[in-house]
């Protein structure tokens, strides 16, 4: 039996939630917390069955689970749903008709505040538009826009009349877009002539024009005047947003779809070059993002909540459209940087909209602490109870300064774990119920199943970590990636299909409280002479050290080893580094989790390569350690100068 990824971080920290936010929390002890989650796993059917309750059916379903074929599970079969009416309608007969569902700051300063009355008009207006334009239900469209009101607004009237939505990040190039809407066969691409970014117009309708003579299916283009700095309109495909649906009905009755219909594809980097689709269904997806969004934010109908992820991402998906406003939330959206025209644009935006709970990317926590305690000691953040972080493992050095510096050390920090392919938060600190450990995740959420098992699957308890798999299914998990069955099957289900286990990809640590440490993707563990080391551990070391702001571990080839440890490393602003300072890191890490962990080199950098929504691409950091020619999708990574420069620089 191999052994698994050796855990070598010690983090001993906890903090208990403060008692006037257990007073008031949905779930408010580890005890009540207990008790649920035993009946989800003691009778998951049942369990799902009652919390499947709290949505709007228009006909109930027949069976909560068909498992007869798996690893291709069906959730709530025979029940008819539609996840816009449960995001809109369903709020229209209560007070909530009247509150701020969306409200949207622009980067330039501009804002709007969309009521639910007003956000389900909007919606059925878009929604006969695409009708008016032969979307019917089963075709999919495609939506590539900047963060504005109009991109919830397109994604809800897809979902009113059953159309599949395919939405692609706003930064992608036109390859990107080529790629996506082959695989996808749309018929429509809804976009806008450009958004802003740090100051620029990022210009989307000239991407959508250089990729369409490649994309055959897509018969026409909807677009949103959002700069009116003027774009190419090409006669009898393209059509103006203000011009299709300002004039359209506000009267669309939202379809019955059945509980497996598609809701959304969305595309997802592979290491072979060919994204993949992830495929989500109706009435299993929208109940984990409803689900999860009441419990795991502690969703009051007194808060405004802000998730400053990109539509373009699941995040933004599930967390600021689906989960939040199926709750009737209200949800922040902001179009631009988090550093334009300052640093400090974020906490001006909680100071201005009192913003109460606030989740975002440890890469973003990262590059605030880089730049400064100064930025959000200038605004009152007085008004935040709960924050959240997602995307990637956080380092607790970065955790601590959240909670310090963001959290005045009275706000609750919920780790989110979850992927693209589990469509929601499988494992969490539900803030009420559990002490926030530095750098961990914490524990299932219910009716999930999570376990840290070795290679061959055996079960892997104390000071190891090991791959972590799910052993059960649960209502939000993908349905597949679109048109390839067999791929689904090879890259989730393969490695333990003997065990009926979805592999996540991930490794893990579980410490003797049962939480849960995830500490970096499989593909990332380091063989150092034998020794199986995590990144995100040596990365966490790093970081402690006042002179490293964010950094990122890799291995490469190594003569005596196996695999050597290459470290590259950014510092704060107006840090000035040299060789002396390569010899405190590495004898830092050294001291902190011991001298297998040393890095063999050290690598300054200015930036990291990372995908447009903040995650560090560590595959191409690989390439670069072993200097070896980059190889697969590249269409995620943000700046490519990044990249070239670090491939001139040499190790010294």
């Amino acid at each position: 039996m191999s052994s698994g990824i050796e855990h070598v971080l010690n983090e001993l920290r906890r903090f208990d939630p403060p008692a006037e936010f257990v007073a008031n929390a949905r779930v408010n002890s580890r005890a009540e917390y207990d008790a649920l989650y035993k009946d989800s796993i003691d009778d998951p059917e049942a369990f799902w069955a009652k919390m499947a309750g709290e949505l709007d059916w228009s006909r109930k379903w027949d069976r909560v689970l068909d498992d007869s074929n798996p690893p291709f599970y069906k959730w709530f079969e025979g029940g008819k749903i539609n996840a816009s009416y449960n995001c809109l309608d369903r709020h229209l007969g209560t007070w909530r008709k009247n509150k701020a569902a969306i409200i949207w700051e622009g980067e330039p300063g501009e804002s709007r505040t969309l009521t639910y009355q007003e956000l389900h008009r909007q919606v059925c207006k878009c929604a006969n538009a695409l009708k008016g334009l032969g979307i019917c239900k089963g075709d999919r469209v495609t939506i590539y826009m900047p963060m504005i009101p109009e991109l919830v607004i397109a994604m809800l009237a897809c979902a009113r009349i059953g159309a599949t939505h395919s939405i692609i990040f706003g930064g992608f190039s036109a390859n990107a877009l080529i790629d996506r809407n082959q695989d996808a066969q749309a018929k429509l691409v809804i976009t806008a002539d450009g958004g802003y970014r740090r100051g620029a117009i990022v210009d989307l309708k000239g991407a959508v024009d250089e990729a369409l003579p490649k994309c055959p299916t897509v018969e026409k283009v909807l677009v949103v005047e959002r700069t009116k700095k003027g774009c190419a309109m090409q006669a009898g495909r393209d059509i103006w947003w203000h011009d299709a649906v300002d004039s359209a009905s506000a009267d669309c009755p939202a379809e019955e779809l059945d509980a497996e219909h598609p809701l959304f594809i969305l595309y997802t980097s592979g290491s072979t070059g060919k994204p993949k689709g992830i495929l989500h269904s109706t009435g299993g997806y929208l109940l984990g993002a409803y689900l999860t969004s009441k419990y795991v934010f502690d969703l009051r109908d007194e808060d405004t909540y802000w998730c400053t992820a990109d539509i373009g991402w699941v995040t933004g998906h599930s967390y600021i459209c689906y989960g939040i406003l199926s709750n009737g939330a209200t949800s922040v959206m902001y179009e631009g940087a988090p550093n334009h025209p300052t640093p400090g644009r974020f906490w001006e935006i909680i100071e201005k909209y009192k913003v109460n709970i606030f989740y975002t990317a440890p890469t973003a926590i990262r590059a605030f602490l880089k730049w400064g305690d100064q930025w959000p000691k200038a605004h009152d953040l007085s008004s935040l109870r709960l924050l959240g972080t997602v995307g990637e493992p956080i380092n607790p050095e970065a955790w601590m300064w959240y909670r310090e510096a963001i959290g005045g050390n009275r706000c609750p920090i919920v780790d989110t774990w979850w992927q693209t392919e589990t469509g929601s938060i499988l494992i969490t600190t539900l803030p009420g119920a559990m002490a926030g450990k530095p750098g961990s995740a914490g524990l299932p959420f219910f009716g999930v199943q999570p376990q840290v098992v070795t290679e061959e699957g055996e079960p892997v308890e104390g000071m190891h970590s090991g791959m972590l798999v799910i052993r059960s299914p649960w209502p939000s998990m993908l349905r597949t990636l679109y048109g390839d069955d067999d791929r689904f099957k090879e890259v989730y289900w393969s490695k333990y299909e003997k065990q009926g286990w979805y592999f996540t990809g991930d490794g893990a640590f579980r410490d003797k409280d049962g939480y849960f440490m995830i500490i970096g993707r499989i593909d990332d563990v380091i063989n150092v002479s034998g020794h199986r080391l995590g990144t995100m551990e040596i990365e966490s070391a790093l970081v402690s050290h006042p002179l490293v702001a964010e950094a990122a571990v890799v291995g490469f080839p190594h003569e005596l080893k196996g695999q050597g440890i290459c470290a590259f490393v950014s510092v704060p602003t107006g840090v000035n580094v040299g060789e002396k300072d390569k010899i405190t890191l590495r004898e830092h890490v050294a001291k902190e989790i011991g001298a297998l962990a040393k890095p063999d080199q050290i690598r300054f950098t200015d930036a990291l390569p990372k995908t447009r929504s903040g995650k560090i691409m560590r595959r191409l950091l690989r390439d670069i350690a072993s200097g070896i020619e980059t190889k697969g999708d590249t269409t995620t990574l943000e700046d490519f100068s990044v990249l070239a420069k670090l491939r001139e620089d040499k190790e010294a």
